[in-house]
């Protein structure tokens, strides 16, 4: 008998557009992978999605959700609550892994190289800088870049952007980490590969992720063999730190200023990583020999409850 699963898609945070494209790519990759799928395109009513969810009657759940109420443990919530099994991780690490400053905190006590930072109000932003330039201002629980300044020598914009903040009062302040943008996916127990993310202007911010020649992929991402192994077994280690299931992605900064071997510092794990073709953790599962159904099949089958 064909599994029905229904794919969760679009929601209400700033990420609904990329979501819609992954949930679209998803829906596509399912049916051919011999799925019966049901699309539900999320929106602010959650009586309607539950209802939805409800008449669709899955097997299995495919959140393809990005953002806040998304891949932060709220959409899991519901989830557990109506019993259904779903992809990806569950609330508790789901939670931690969208608060920065608590995954910090998850990283850090598992030994893991982390940034130099603190946590600020906007007021105490807009007062003096937290910490020496260069450093990086960004919400606690936003993804996908959305929010992040860098501010540096002779930039005159830290009271405006103190004032004009419009996210969690709780503002994360990092040191500026030099270097290259990497970043490693991992499937279930298994590091995937090193791709070198090459923005096409400035740094890796929403632009350059989603608008078209934003950013170049490199994969494998040419560093020295020990790093790339290093990058690999940082990025298993803090998917378990924080508990993780199924898929995630940690994006790292690699500071080889100074020549190799360099320093590695992990910025934050996405336990919702974008899943069209393009994306990073399709590019590297396709890599090691992965089709993008084949990928989308093995997190249904891996999916879980609670």
């Amino acid at each position: 008998m064909t599994m029905r699963v229904a794919v969760l898609h679009g929601g209400i945070s700033a990420e609904r557009e990329v979501s819609l494209a992954t949930g679209g790519q998803v829906v596509a990759a399912l049916r051919l992978a011999g799925f019966d799928v049901v699309p539900i395109e999320v929106g602010a009513d959650l009586a309607a999605v539950i209802a939805a969810l409800q008449a669709a009657k899955p097997e299995v759940v495919f959140n393809a959700l990005h953002g806040r109420f998304g891949e932060d443990g709220c959409i899991q919530g519901v989830l557990d609550w109506l019993g259904l099994p779903y992809t990806h991780s569950g609330l508790r690490a789901s939670a931690i892994a969208m608060d920065k400053q608590a995954a910090k905190a998850a990283f850090a006590a598992a030994g893991l190289p982390v940034a130099e930072g603190r946590i600020v109000s906007p007021e105490e932003l807009e007062a003096e800088d937290p910490l020496p330039r260069p450093y990086v201002v960004k919400p606690v629980n936003e993804g996908s870049s959305v929010g992040v300044e860098i501010l540096r020598d002779g930039d005159n914009r830290r009271a405006d952007i103190a004032r004009a903040w419009r996210f969690d009062r709780r503002i994360m302040a990092e040191a500026f980490i030099p270097g290259r943008e990497l970043t490693v996916a991992v499937m279930g127990d298994r590091p995937l590969e090193v791709t070198e993310i090459l923005p096409a202007a400035g740094f890796y911010d929403y632009e350059a992720k989603y608008a078209d020649g934003g950013s170049r992929h490199v994969l494998p991402a040419p560093v020295a063999p020990a790093i790339r192994d290093q990058a690999m077994d940082i990025a298993l280690r803090a998917h378990r730190a924080l508990g993780c299931r199924g898929v995630s992605r940690a994006d790292f900064r690699y500071d080889d200023t100074a020549g190799e071997p360099g320093r590695l510092v992990i910025l934050e794990v996405n336990t919702q990583p974008g899943m069209t073709r393009t994306s990073l953790v399709p590019e590297q599962a396709a890599h090691v020999g992965i089709a993008f159904p084949e990928l989308c099949a093995w997190m249904v089958r891996e999916a879980r409850h609670g």
